[in-house]
C-alpha cells in the first residue's frame, strides 16, 4: 500500500491517520480536496456546498439515494488545511510541501452508529481506494474500485491493529472467550455461510461449518436465522453466535464461547482456533475458500496467546 496509516482510540472511537505522498504541488491537490467538481473523482458521496469557507453548509448524498447528510465546513486556510463535519464525523485534510510535490494527511474522527474498533479495517480500506482515486484524478485518470484490493486491505489492517484478536474475561464459573467481527455482506449471507445452507434446529448437531475442531461440540440450544446460533460444548460451556445488521451496510457478528474452570488449559487453543475461523470467514465470504484449515496458523496464534495469557 502507497499508505501509511494509522489509529488512534479516543474513548471507544477510532481516529484513522492515512498519509500519501502526492507528486503534485499543494494548490493543485488543494483544488482536488475543496472543489466539488473535483471531489467526485474520489470521495465517495456527492459533496455539494457554495465555497469552501468556514461556516459553509455542506450537504452529501450517495447515487441511487434520497437520503441526504448535512454538515459544515470547519477550518479552510489554502493551500494548507481544509476540515469539515459529515453528519457526526470529522474529516480533516492537511497538505504539507514536500520537495516531490506534498504530503497528503488524511483524518477521519468516527463518531457514527457503529463506528467503533471492529469497524476500523473496513473504512481504512475505503479510504485507502479514495485516495488511489484522488492520485488517480490529479493525473487526469481514473481508478477502478476492486472489491478483491479492499478485501487485501482490510486483511491486512485487521492483523496491523490486531482487530481479528479475541477477548478472554474471567468469570464466576469460568471464562468467557469473545470475538466481534464486521462484515460488509447482509447478515442472511453470513448466517448461510456459518451454518452451511442448512436449516439447523435445536437438539441437533451444530453444522459443521460453525465449529473449528478443537474440542468437541454438543447439541444445538438455540436457533433464531439469521440472528443466533447457540450449541452446547463439552464437557461444560456453550458457544453463541449473535448477528445483527451491522451500520451502514453488513453484518456485526458477535461470538461468545464459556469454559469451566477445569478446561483453564485451553484458553490459548480455543482463542486461536476461533480467530482463525473468523478469518477463514471474512476470507470465505470474499472468494478465497482456505482449505485445508490452516494448523500453521493456529499453532503461530496459539502460540501468541499463550504468551499474552503469561501461560509459557
Amino acid at each position: 500500500m502507497n499508505t501509511d496509516t494509522s489509529v488512534t482510540m479516543i474513548g471507544d472511537r477510532p481516529v484513522l491517520r492515512l498519509q500519501r505522498l502526492l507528486h503534485h504541488p499543494p494548490e493543485k491537490v488543494w483544488r482536488a480536496i475543496t472543489d466539488p467538481a473535483e471531489l467526485t473523482h474520489w470521495f465517495p458521496a456527492r459533496i455539494d456546498f457554495d465555497q469552501p469557507v468556514p461556516g459553509a453548509k455542506m450537504r452529501f448524498t450517495f447515487d441511487g439515494s434520497d437520503a441526504a447528510d448535512e454538515g459544515e465546513i470547519l477550518e479552510a486556510d489554502p493551500p494548507k488545511v481544509f476540515a469539515f463535519r459529515w453528519d457526526t464525523d470529522v474529516i480533516r485534510c492537511e497538505l504539507l510541501p514536500r520537495p516531490e510535490g506534498c504530503l497528503l494527511v488524511f483524518s477521519h474522527a468516527l463518531h457514527g452508529p457503529d463506528s467503533d474498533r471492529p469497524s476500523i479495517a473496513r473504512h481504512a480500506a475505503g479510504w485507502d481506494a479514495c485516495l488511489d482515486g484522488l492520485a488517480a484524478g490529479l493525473t487526469g485518470t481514473t481508478a477502478e474500485f476492486s472489491m478483491q484490493t479492499w478485501f487485501e486491505r482490510a486483511e491486512a489492517y485487521i492483523e496491523q491493529f490486531g482487530l481479528g484478536e479475541g477477548e478472554l474475561h474471567e468469570t464466576d464459573n469460568g471464562y468467557e472467550i469473545r470475538f466481534e467481527r464486521d462484515f460488509v455482506q447482509p447478515p442472511h449471507k453470513v448466517w448461510t455461510l456459518i451454518t452451511g445452507d442448512s436449516n439447523p434446529t435445536t437438539g441437533a448437531q451444530p453444522p459443521l461449518e460453525s465449529t473449528h475442531g478443537y474440542g468437541e461440540a454438543g447439541a444445538l440450544t438455540a436457533v433464531e436465522a439469521p440472528n443466533t446460533l447457540e450449541y452446547t460444548w463439552q464437557p461444560g460451556g456453550t458457544v453463541r453466535f449473535q448477528l445483527r445488521d451491522q451500520h451502514p451496510i453488513g453484518t456485526r457478528l458477535t461470538l461468545t464461547h464459556t469454559l469451566p474452570t477445569a478446561q483453564a488449559t485451553e484458553r490459548a487453543t480455543l482463542l486461536a482456533a476461533w480467530q482463525v475461523y473468523f478469518e477463514s470467514v471474512f476470507a470465505t465470504l470474499h472468494g478465497d475458500i482456505r482449505c485445508p484449515w490452516p494448523a500453521d496458523r493456529t499453532e503461530q496464534l496459539r502460540e501468541h496467546y499463550a504468551q499474552r495469557l503469561g501461560l509459557g
